[in-house]
């Protein structure tokens, strides 16, 4: 039998820690961006480590990268191009081309061994990379949205680590009017938000700075998490429009987690949330 070991993030802003249990570690690697690990855990398939901190485990990523992508895609009423920044595990690309009206998806990852690293330990995210509507950029993502041709995109997902470090200026006003430009009228922008529990001021800040790059609806939605701090996280959809609860209850492709009727639970705000998001 192997020896088994614990890899545990401790949660210091909570004043919680969350641990999977390990039975040996993969890999590791320190690329000019950041520290990457891979374990192998005894119940929760392959887990990513980045810079000490939880990105996904192989059993329950499902969670967010569908809530990352369906909600905005189901509510935009005709997404043909859709850019992802962040994303190198490549699980929200892969969610994104299960739309077929989907014409082009381009993923732009600052750092190419995320990726590399996900086709080798996390295949089943990566299903989708050869799909001739993907597109595989390893580039900055706040340049390429800066240099987008305006109006030309419909939804933007911000499918990016922590803000600290490679992802910080992706939680600002500048960064946000810049995707705000790209997108076509009535377009989404798409920004993981953290925990609604520990990072209720983050979620706080990203909406004001949304509403201050020009977005016209701001809207958060929680969903589970196990295998972030809380067990709870959320993304944040903006839209260059005023409805954000419309949406196409039109699901023709297998899912795990999303549904019609947990899209529509999902934008109701619970109460702790409603009075500081203006909800």
């Amino acid at each position: 039998m192997p020896q088994l070991n614990w890899f545990t993030e401790a949660h210091a802003a909570s004043g919680s820690s969350i641990g999977f249990r390990t039975e040996r570690q993969l890999h590791a690697e320190k690329t000019q961006f950041q520290a990457i690990e891979i374990y192998q855990t005894t119940d929760w398939g392959n887990l990513m480590v980045i810079d000490g901190c939880i990105m996904l485990t192989g059993r329950d990523n499902f969670l967010y990268h569908e809530m990352m992508s369906h909600p905005a895609l189901f509510t935009h009423a005709n997404p043909k191009r859709v850019v992802v920044i962040g994303g190198g595990d490549c699980g929200t690309l892969r969610e994104v081309l299960r739309h077929v009206e989907v014409e082009s998806a381009v993923q732009v990852e600052i750092d190419e061994r995320v990726t590399r690293l996900a086709e080798q330990y996390f295949p089943e995210l990566c299903e989708a990379n050869d799909d001739p509507r993907a597109q595989l950029l390893f580039d900055d993502g706040i340049k390429y949205m800066a240099d987008c041709t305006a109006e030309s995109i419909d939804v933007v997902i911000v499918d990016s680590t922590d803000p600290v470090g490679p992802a910080e200026g992706l939680f600002n006003a500048r960064f946000y009017a810049s995707c705000r430009r790209a997108l076509r009228a009535g377009g989404i922008l798409v920004q993981q938000s953290e925990s609604p529990i520990a990072h209720l001021e983050l979620i706080k800040s990203v909406h004001a700075s949304m509403r201050e790059a020009g977005f016209g609806a701001v809207l958060t939605l929680p969903f589970p998490q196990p295998c972030y701090p809380t067990g709870w996280w959320s993304c944040t959809m903006a839209r260059k429009g005023d409805d954000l609860n419309t949406f196409r209850a039109t699901k023709t492709f297998p899912t795990r987690y999303y549904n019609a009727e947990i899209h529509r639970a999902a934008l109701a705000q619970p109460e702790f949330m409603r009075a500081p998001l203006g909800g």
